[in-house]
């Protein structure tokens, strides 16, 4: 519930989770400093950095809240951990954002006047672009995933979010209150990846809607932290997948079938070694730790 005292200018809660990436916080930072919405805070969580970035933070940012939590929780788990303080400070929303993207200064303006033009919203996407290129649409929000083979689209035009399979990028996503309430946080069991996609399907499960905030224009430099064709992405991204297929798809054991069989062939015909024996990590890992229990609960 918003406070009435906040009817127009609901408190904002952006949590950026930072792991040695001090460089893109930073200038993450920069932009958020000049936001035009009067009632945001900033809440940078580090998430086990090996190097400077705390303190190079700290330097350039005082005026934002940040918080270490000592250790690697990946993606989901940082996120987690600035939700939970967000929360506790009594925010009416959360603005997950990733570290490596530069908003416009209306952003957070435009996301919360979306939002309160419709309260049927679950979660407010924003458009993406590249960061190289602030031409070039990245995600049009987010896109779609299907639920048989696991494959993944972007959006790079306006599109409707009314099918079931659509999705918003967690880049960026902003999320009132009330949804954290009835859905969770974050499904800490995605290391990476996959972590978006479904915090909105259990978001759609629970009755509300994902709503476009069109007028936005946040570039992003996609994969920052993580290296293409690398064979621990291959692990990370396997062992996620496999995971939300687990928790969403009608028939999780064909789905899972099809999603191995496709995505080993594709490695093995690119005769991608390494990324193969990602695969198979992965794939072990996920039945290694099948059952174990992770947490989404504020």
């Amino acid at each position: 519930m918003i406070s009435p005292d906040h009817s127009d200018t609901p408190s904002v809660y952006c949590v950026i989770v930072n792991w040695n990436g001090w460089q893109d916080t930073i200038a993450c930072l920069d932009a958020l400093r000049v936001q035009d919405y009067p009632n945001l805070t900033v809440v940078v969580v580090d998430n086990g950095s090996a190097n400077e970035s705390v303190a190079q933070i700290r330097a350039a940012h005082p005026w934002a809240t940040l918080i270490e939590t000592g250790q690697n929780l990946g993606f989901p788990g940082g996120c987690n951990a600035g939700t939970r303080v967000a929360y506790k400070n009594g925010a009416d929303f959360i603005w997950l954002l990733n570290n490596d993207t530069v908003a416009p200064p209306d952003t957070a303006r435009l996301l919360v006047r979306t939002a309160l033009d419709h309260p049927e919203a679950g979660v407010i996407g924003a458009v993406l672009y590249y960061m190289h290129d602030a031409g070039q649409v990245q995600a049009w929000g987010g896109g779609r995933i299907n639920l048989t083979t696991a494959y993944t689209t972007h959006f790079t035009a306006p599109a409707s979010f009314a099918a079931p399979d659509t999705y918003f990028t967690g880049a960026s996503m902003l999320i009132p209150r009330r949804v954290c309430e009835a859905v969770g946080l974050l499904y800490e069991g995605f290391f990476m990846y996959c972590d978006d996609s479904d915090f909105c399907l259990r978001v759609r499960q629970a009755g509300y809607a994902l709503v476009m905030c069109e007028g936005t224009a946040i570039r992003h430099r996609e994969g920052a932290s993580s290296p293409k064709r690398s064979p621990l992405i291959d692990q990370l991204a396997t062992t996620s997948t496999l995971r939300l297929l687990e928790r969403h798809a009608p028939y999780p054991g064909v789905s899972m079938t099809l999603y191995l069989g496709l995505r080993s062939f594709s490695r093995l015909l690119r005769g991608r070694w390494g990324n193969l024996a990602g695969v198979w990590r992965g794939t072990r890992i996920y039945r290694r730790e099948k059952g174990v229990p992770f947490s989404q609960q504020l």
